[in-house]
């Protein structure tokens, strides 16, 4: 790949800086596996990402032209983002987990001057009058001249791309990310997905951290199930591939988590890095016993600030376990060393170099960010604590909290019940409610009392919603629904 040109004085400004640098070292490692068994290696998929440049250049795409990118993650979708970023272009990515609706959100914010879309997808844009008057459609198909690809100068503080929260708790909020801050992410994420040796494979249910596997210069093995279904999958399926392609770690969201320590994996993987939702001790604890030999990463973070802490499960002392049983929250570890955080009036606020500081609506900045000594912090809207060892547990989410009361300590504790197999708390003004999940649930004399003394009603149902992003918590605009139905 011809390296990009950098404004004087920079080095390492974008994360394709990083993958030029893995596909100088290892040219014919494989870097993409895709669901069907088809890969492509490092240099490949950097010819692959020049070609589409040229192609792309020669309709008119240039510096900070917004690029709506409507392409399922594999080959084609991280060979397009290179490609964009080669030009200095902004790819734009809806959010997945809102279906169309995130698909015409994205195309009304962000006013893109082309769709990245095969062409059934183009020709669906022109349904909606917010991607009908997009000017240019592109095809990831498109083969120009390699050695014709443009190479602008670019910035650390260039925009590289937009993305969107799923709405689930408001208006969702879109978000541009400079190519300093890609890079920032990457590098905090370091000590998490640097591989251990010159066959690390990754498996890797999150689209987001395929980046950053390959500024690594991983093998990325894409998922073999449905990523808007993480729930459906069984151990079984996740465990044969696995096989298959060597996978030595699994990147996936707390659903599969859960379904590993049902089912347990039948192939030797060293380490699974879970997040995007809790993770409750039941589950942490019966993945440990039915995985013996892999280790279990959990990661917090936020769409916002990733990632915030992290912590092996497998370390964690058993006074720890205990502690989390006793409602004291759920462990994350010690904050990254790029992240400050601080706990103000309960909630868990996060500063640093990879921390978005603002959204596109600048109105929407009012409610989620907070200048505190000459820094911008994004407030999660987790409740949570540090303990004594600067160690971070999580409480639940801030707008359930009530004094004396943290959603993830009734959680936790409703779990432990009998036929509960899932658990939930909403709050609405001074009423809140525990729903729990179970053929058969049943509440023990002293938890019900203790609930009872609260004032939390409880509700069964056969299974609690879930939210369609990453299938890992709960979908709470629709249980609020509930609490009145």
């Amino acid at each position: 790949m011809t390296p990009i040109k950098h404004e004087p004085g920079c080095r390492n400004v974008t994360l394709l800086d990083h993958f030029s640098q893995r596909t100088a070292e290892h040219p014919d490692r494989t870097a993409i596996v895709e669901r069907d068994g088809s890969t492509i290696t490092y240099s490949g998929l950097s010819k692959r990402a020049e070609e589409l440049a040229a192609a792309w250049a020669a309709k008119g795409i240039g510096k900070g032209d917004h690029v709506l990118v409507a392409v399922w993650p594999g080959i084609a979708l991280y060979a397009s983002l290179a490609a964009l970023w080669r030009l200095g272009a902004v790819a734009v990515l809806p959010e997945a987990a809102m279906g169309l609706a995130g698909f015409r959100h994205a195309a009304a914010a962000a006013a893109p001057k082309a769709l990245l879309a095969d062409r059934p997808i183009r020709l669906l844009s022109w349904l909606f009058p917010e991607t009908r008057k997009i000017p240019l459609g592109l095809s990831p198909r498109s083969v120009g001249d390699a050695d014709a690809a443009p190479s602008p100068t670019v910035a650390a503080a260039d925009p590289a791309l937009i993305s969107f929260t799923s709405g689930t708790t408001g208006k969702p909020k879109g978000m541009v990310r400079s190519h300093g801050l890609l890079l920032a992410q990457h590098e905090a994420l370091a000590s998490l997905i640097a591989p251990q040796d010159e066959h690390e494979t990754d498996l890797v249910a999150f689209p987001a951290f395929v980046l950053t596997c390959l500024g690594h210069g991983t093998t990325v093995v894409m998922p073999g199930w449905d990523l808007r279904r993480h729930d459906r999958v069984s151990g079984e399926t996740i465990s044969r591939q696995a096989r298959a392609m060597g996978v030595t770690r699994l990147l996936v969201p707390p659903v599969i988590t859960a379904r590993l320590a049902q089912d347990g994996l039948t192939t030797p993987v060293r380490r699974v890095l879970t997040g995007g939702g809790p993770v409750y001790p039941d589950v942490a604890r019966a993945f440990l016993t039915r995985n013996p030999g892999t280790g279990l990463t959990i990661v917090y973070g936020s769409t916002e600030a990733e990632p915030i802490s992290h912590v092996e499960a497998e370390a964690l002392s058993e006074t720890d376990w205990q502690e989390a049983a006793r409602g004291g929250g759920l462990p994350v570890g010690a904050p990254v060393p790029e992240a400050t955080v601080l706990i103000e009036d309960g909630e868990i606020l996060v500063a640093g170099p990879h921390v978005n500081e603002t959204y596109m609506d600048r109105a929407q900045d009012a409610v989620t960010k907070l200048r505190r000594d000459g820094r911008i912090f994004h407030r999660t809207g987790d409740a949570g604590r540090l303990d004594q060892q600067g160690r971070l547990w999580l409480l639940g989410r801030l707008a359930a909290s009530r004094p004396g009361l943290h959603p993830f300590a009734i959680e936790t504790a409703a779990r432990l019940q009998p036929g509960v197999t899932g658990a939930a708390v909403v709050a609405v003004q001074d009423r809140v409610v525990l729903f729990v999940e179970g053929a058969a649930p049943r509440l023990g004399d002293d938890f019900a009392n203790r609930l009872a003394t609260l004032g939390i009603a409880v509700r069964p149902l056969a299974a609690i919603p879930l939210d369609r992003r990453h299938r890992s918590k709960p979908d709470y605009a629709a249980l609020t629904r509930l609490m009145d139905a």
